[in-house]
């Protein structure tokens, strides 16, 4: 096959330069470059490079395996999924984002393509006696504890966390100038704030494992800084801190950012050398226990001036966790909330093996810690806010069904302004300039157009939530419980999530 690939190649090589003999133009000058680059390439190939044997049997021939190989996410977006099967977010779920951000017609036509009679399908139940959509209740939730003296009252939805560094300049510009027009939170992630983190929008400052913006390094070991993280924690604009033990992507192991994303700029803001890969620690440095933790909780929340503080996790070894929060029982003292993220979750670079088997799933996870912290009679202290791949009305519904309070959401808004899912997030190729440090790609998002999307998008799922509410004849999203939302199991049969989750008691409570 090699020497017939040679032999085509040079043929066609030969052929050109007698068609450029005889007929001297442009074009056929052009035709002979062309090919007697490819008659080069072929010999070194074959013949040459050794690293490759598929090129050295099939020259030429054979690049197009890395071609198809780069572009097959898009290929396989583009042209073989359905409405449904695409992953991590299927084409559906994507549509709704795009139309809703853009104001677009969003309704559907000639019915469902779901299976109704498929295991797994989910479904509420309409009253014959719907409410006035105009009129649901329960669109902002009120956050803070008995211990908490600068309460905030936040949206159902907000912005999950995603760094600037994970993100792009100009996407953390758009999504918080769309949540300053929205009326609603940006979470910073454990990047630290930034200057683009300051369009006015209400922020979220995360403190992870590396205490970006509120930590230095120590002999090589970041450490937590009281007076660092002060001075961002009393900024206006920062409304709650939110400590993180884990994220869903990669629970256990610590952020990463790639070198190639990691600037003189963002270095500088996160306070380490620059075009090297930052990996967060897996644990924090400033507790190694839960009395410790606790003290240190309330060490931020007095740093902070009283601003809510809450811890986020993805749910791990549930005897560990009923521990903890047997011992904010046991201390009379606890965060104001609790961020649940699934093992679902992920924005940015995660190691394979941690992002496909390590983490509780969010809807496991948000049950468990909605039951323990009744349990221990903290419910009515300690919010929940639930992360894991939330996109539309009744994902938000289900959650709130289960227990949560708030929906923090990162991929559905990365979608907002403009991903197009090419899940390039770690390769800071992105083209749309969504997650990319990349000046050209970065260039061509334009803050002013995206951040009315940001709007668009979060006022309308809210809307939609409501109308979904008041179909179910209820005066407010809170009023949905666990026995309101139905699945289909594997013989066939409904069930309500109440049944599935063992939460009956509570249902009949309620």
């Amino acid at each position: 096959m090699r020497d017939t690939i040679l032999a085509v190649i040079i043929v066609v090589n030969v052929l050109c330069g007698v068609l450029a003999y005889f007929i001297p133009d442009m074009g056929n000058y052009i035709l002979l470059t062309i090919a007697t680059a490819v008659t080069v390439l072929a010999i070194y190939d074959a013949f040459i490079q050794k690293k490759h044997s598929l090129m050295r049997a099939f020259p030429v021939v054979a690049r197009l395996r890395w071609v198809f190989e780069e572009e097959r996410e898009k290929i396989q977006q583009y042209f073989i999924e359905d409405d449904l099967n695409g992953t991590p977010i299927n084409r559906e779920k994507r549509s709704i984002v795009y139309q809703r951000s853009k104001r677009e017609v969003e309704t559907v036509p000639f019915g469902t393509q779901h299976n109704l009679y498929e295991k797994g399908y989910e479904f509420v139940k309409h009253s014959l006696f719907p409410k006035d959509h105009h009129h649901i209740e329960g669109e902002k939730v009120l956050i803070g504890s008995d211990k908490c003296t600068q309460k905030y009252n936040t949206s159902i939805i907000n912005i999950s966390a995603m760094s600037f560094g994970s993100l792009s300049k100009n996407a953390i510009m758009a999504l918080n100038q769309g949540a300053k027009m929205a009326g609603f939170a940006h979470n910073t992630g454990e990047g630290g704030i930034s200057p683009y983190h300051l369009q006015g929008g209400d922020l979220i400052f995360q403190v992870g494992t590396g205490y970006f913006g509120a930590g230095k390094s120590v002999k090589g070991k970041r450490v937590f800084d009281d007076a660092v993280f002060k001075e961002n924690a009393v900024r206006p604009e920062v409304k709650m801190i939110e400590i993180k033990f884990s994220q869903g992507a990669k629970p256990g192991h610590g952020g990463i950012l790639p070198a190639k994303k990691n600037t003189e700029e963002i270095a500088k803001i996160r306070a380490v050398e620059p075009h090297t890969t930052v990996d967060s620690p897996p644990g924090h440095s400033a507790f190694s226990n839960f009395d410790e933790m606790i003290v240190f909780i309330q060490r931020v929340r007095d740093l902070a001036e009283g601003k809510p503080v809450g811890v986020k996790f993805c749910v791990g070894d549930n005897e560990e966790i009923e521990n903890m929060i047997n011992a904010f029982a046991e201390a009379n003292n606890y965060p104001d909330f609790i961020a649940v993220d699934g093992g679902e979750g992920g924005t940015g670079a995660a190691p394979l093996e941690f992002s496909n088997y390590i983490g509780t799933p969010l809807l496991e996870g948000l049950v468990f810690v909605n039951k323990t912290l009744k349990k221990y009679n903290l419910k009515d202290q300690i919010k929940i806010i639930a992360s894991g791949k939330a996109i539309d009305a009744f994902d938000i519904i289900k959650y709130k069904a289960l227990g949560a309070d708030v929906i923090a959401m990162a991929r559905s808004f990365m979608l907002s302004i403009g991903c197009i899912q090419a899940r390039e997030c770690n390769l800071d190729t992105c083209p749309v300039g969504v997650a990319t440090q990349d000046e050209d790609l970065v260039e061509a998002l334009v803050v002013g157009d995206k951040n009315i999307r940001v709007k668009n998008y979060h006022d309308k799922t809210v809307a939609a939530v409501k109308e979904v509410v008041a179909a179910m004849g209820k005066d407010s999203i809170a009023d949905v419980k666990a026995k309101h939302i139905f699945r289909r199991n594997k013989a066939g049969d409904i069930d309500s999530l109440d049944t599935i989750y063992g939460l009956k008691e509570e249902s009949l409570v309620s």
